[in-house]
């Protein structure tokens, strides 16, 4: 089976999921433990969430589970969060301190470097193909990375995340206006609360693609599970009551992303009616 999937859409927008893939291959299955099976650490879902918000966007999806291979974290294995507990290319365990894999079962570098040949870097080329299919269209593009979690999670934060966390880096992945898109509908709307770059200030995805300077902007949305997400002793369900609460403000995020009229000569953004 294909580990990616891709939508080419007609508009500079383009919606990446690397954590909503369930696929773990049947001899990779048989060595992880009970906890691992489980797949606890999905970002449940969240391709639904996302789904008819914006009909033109490019999407492009990884099919395969983060414990086979983490799309979004560096290909060489160097934490994204120093000195902060994370998990890894390959994660030994889950984001409850959990081992996943049996006794013994855990993959070595030499399968690691397979794993990320057959996964890891297709996604990213497919990924990367789009992108620049984008920009030669439009002259730009914006990568809006998406993404959700658990909360609370004590191994790898205290207390409970925002319910929207958008990270650009400290502002090094995209335009300002490009992130003041995002944080004024965040602003402009009392349901959700939301931070900017706190816990999670972007994964690998939007620090190695968002170069604003050469017409490529990026900027993650990490949502908290239980604001669409039926909870209750591990479902996981999609709870359509709560989605319907999100979608709208998910929508008016991408709807202001595309109405900012970008310089291409500099790389940087202006609102569209702006004069």
């Amino acid at each position: 089976m294909s580990v990616v999937e891709v939508h080419r859409g007609t508009l500079p927008l383009v919606l990446a999921f690397p954590h909503t893939g369930t696929f773990v291959p049947p001899d990779i299955l048989s060595r992880l433990n009970s906890e691992g099976r489980k797949l606890r650490d999905t970002d449940w879902h969240v391709h639904r969430l996302y789904e008819g918000l914006v009909p033109g966007a490019s999407v492009v999806r990884a099919w395969f589970h983060r414990y086979v291979i983490d799309a979004n974290r560096d290909p060489s294995g160097k934490s994204l969060y120093p000195g902060q507990n994370t998990t890894g290319l390959v994660p030994l365990v889950d984001f409850d301190n959990r081992a996943i894999w049996q006794t013994g079962a855990a993959p070595g570098a030499g399968e690691i470097a397979e794993r990320l040949e057959r996964f890891h870097r297709p996604y990213h080329a497919a990924l990367l193909g789009e992108l620049e299919r984008v920009r030669d269209r439009h002259g730009y593009v914006i990568l809006y990375d998406c993404h959700s979690i658990r909360s609370p999670l004590p191994f790898l934060f205290q207390g409970a995340l925002p319910d929207l966390n958008v990270g650009d880096n400290g502002g090094h992945t995209c335009s300002p206006a490009v992130r003041g898109a995002v944080m004024d509908v965040c602003a402009g709307q009392n349901r959700f609360s939301y931070v900017l770059n706190g816990r999670f200030k972007g994964g690998w995805t939007v620090r190695h693609y968002g170069r604003p300077g050469q017409n490529v902007h990026a900027i993650q949305m990490e949502l908290s599970q239980h604001t669409y997400l039926d909870m209750r002793d591990d479902a996981f369900a999609y709870d359509a009551d709560r989605a319907a609460l999100l979608r709208p403000v998910l929508k008016a995020i991408l709807d202001a992303l595309l109405a900012v009229q970008p310089n291409l000569d500099t790389g940087t953004f202006q609102h569209r009616n702006s004069k």
